[in-house]
């Protein structure tokens, strides 16, 4: 399991050591693992497409907390998204967790995916930031959870250097729009290219601003 200075590194160093890798969600009900494929790295002040791009709200507080914490927030009001918290304490960065494999658990998880909705195939179990928060049994409750405790409910191990990884693309971030959204100034959507779990990239939609939304960008899950 990294150790908590293996987080407090730029968010786009973390997300690119993040794929690959596999988290562990621990409960009463069982254990379930996604090995993860597709991540999207964000900044903080500078960055505007991030939650933190107008500062520090009780909202994105964990955010700025330690890195090797969880960032978890819910998307217009339905879905959960879940990050990993980068950088030193105070200086707000995080990388979305955006879609993954089920290695372990699959029953579990394909039972929480029929709780929320319909799920086709075990491609699309955590094919997306809110089937993979669901997968894990993940909300608000993880919201600053520590990944750094070897006995807590969430463990991240890296994975094996010595295994080839398939090579990486990068592009725009999914449904953010302005500045944060451009392909130039922010290819900081990270994927394995050869994995069929990638979700599809969807532009930024138009639609009012919620509560739940980065101000100044569009997010979607």
């Amino acid at each position: 399991m990294p150790a908590r200075s293996w987080y407090a590194r730029p968010p786009l160093v973390v997300a690119r050591d993040l794929l690959g890798a596999f988290v562990t969600s621990r409960s009463d009900e069982g254990d379930v693992t996604v090995r993860l494929t597709e991540v999207e790295a964000y900044g903080g002040e500078d960055d505007p497409g991030s939650h933190a791009h107008r500062g520090r709200t009780g909202r994105n507080a964990a955010m700025f907390a330690e890195p090797g914490r969880l960032y978890v927030y819910r998307h217009l009001g339905l879905h959960h998204c879940v990050n990993v918290v980068t950088l030193p304490a105070g200086r707000p960065a995080a990388v979305l967790l955006r879609a993954g494999e089920v290695v372990e658990g699959q029953d579990l998880a394909w039972r929480r995916r029929e709780r929320a909705g319909v799920v086709d195939s075990a491609r699309q179990l955590a094919r997306g930031p809110a089937r993979l928060a669901v997968c894990l049994g993940l909300d608000l409750d993880a919201n600053g959870a520590d990944l750094t405790e070897p006995e807590g409910r969430l463990l991240l191990r890296r994975r094996d250097v010595r295994t080839a990884q398939p090579p990486v693309a990068t592009g725009p971030r999914v449904g953010v729009s302005g500045a944060g959204g451009d392909a130039a100034l922010h290819p900081w959507r990270l994927w394995l290219t050869q994995e069929r779990t990638v979700s599809a990239y969807r532009p930024a939609y138009r639609s009012p601003t919620s509560a739940d939304a980065p101000r100044g960008a569009t997010t979607s899950a």
